[in-house]
């Protein structure tokens, strides 16, 4: 397992990216080594431009960047081997990542898209499980959420819902984010 898996959740606006770079940063003094800022996010709109320049604005300098919307194992893998790697990753964040992999894969059955996001998200929680580097990953939590209309917006939520599950199942502590407050969920007290 890697030294460390912490996973942040909370929904859109709640404060989980602010409260996972704090994370980075103790993770940072206690592992040591630099840090890689994982970026999913895709600037399809004047909108979401906007919303990748706060994210970018928001982060330390010195962070290393990696911008890459669907393939994380295949482009983290050669960044984490050898003694030169980073100290600790951030993905921010996972869900987009599993939009994205479904947006690429949205002709695919619903059985064959689910498949595709979950043996991915399996190979990023091995690579994880396989680094020495510590983990901090955030995702929106989409189980207190309506219902989407659109059978694509319930795609999502359903995949989404259980990314999120694997990545908890496996992560060493969990924090959901409400309105800028962080609550511990794992481990267990």
């Amino acid at each position: 397992m890697a030294s460390q898996l912490c996973f942040v959740l909370g929904g859109v606006r709640s404060g989980k990216s602010a409260f996972a770079q704090l994370k980075v940063g103790s993770l940072s003094q206690s592992v040591g080594g630099s840090t890689l800022y994982v970026a999913t996010g895709l600037a399809i709109d004047d909108e979401m431009k906007e919303r990748i320049r706060r994210h970018q604005d928001s982060r330390p300098r010195e962070w290393s960047t990696l911008e890459e919307p669907t393939k994380l194992v295949e482009k983290l893998r050669p960044l984490l081997e050898g003694g030169q790697g980073p100290g600790v990753v951030i993905i921010d964040s996972v869900d987009v990542w599993v939009a994205n992999l479904l947006m690429e894969n949205q002709a695919a059955t619903k059985q064959a898209t689910e498949d595709i996001v979950m043996a991915e998200a399996e190979k990023l929680l091995t690579l994880a499980a396989d680094s020495p580097q510590a983990f901090v990953m955030v995702s929106s939590e989409v189980g207190m959420s309506l219902v989407p209309p659109e059978p694509l917006g319930r795609r999502f939520q359903d995949i989404l819902g259980t990314v999120n599950q694997r990545i908890a199942a496996t992560a060493t502590e969990i924090y959901l984010v409400v309105a800028g407050i962080p609550t511990k969920i794992k481990p267990y007290d």
